[in-house]
């Protein structure tokens, strides 16, 4: 289960909070398609857009279910260290990191879709 307020009663520097909304506004291809199939409750839980957390921009977050979705593009193939010390660090702080390349995205929607729902499922079942 996600630490309670998480969002809502952390530290964002200004400049992390304008990248953050830059990023939302220039959503890569891949992201835009995401989100328009994990907005709106479709899901039936709510997703953040671009959300700080931990000094870290991630690019989608359900605070209900303690998830965050990365869609990756071939910048990550060289940061991997980097996805590797944040991935941890929320992990710590008992969030589950599900990762997508924009390929996949892209070619498998639906595939990428039914695993975020299953991954859904999982968090909300298990035992606080």
């Amino acid at each position: 289960m996600p630490i309670k307020n998480i969002v809502t009663e952390q530290p964002v520097t200004k400049a992390k909070l304008e990248r953050a909304k830059e990023l939302r506004r220039e959503m890569t291809p891949a992201e835009k398609l995401l989100w328009q199939e994990i907005r709106a409750n479709k899901l039936g839980v709510r997703f953040r857009r671009q959300q700080v957390i931990q000094g870290f921009i991630v690019d989608f977050y359900c605070h209900e279910a303690g998830l965050v979705v990365e869609v990756d593009g071939d910048v990550h193939d060289l940061q991997k260290e980097e996805d590797e010390r944040r991935e941890k660090v929320l992990s710590e702080m008992g969030l589950r990191v599900v990762r997508f390349g924009n390929d996949e995205v892209v070619k498998s929607l639906s595939a990428v879709v039914g695993k975020i729902r299953e991954t859904i499922e999982k968090q909300k079942s298990a035992p606080c």
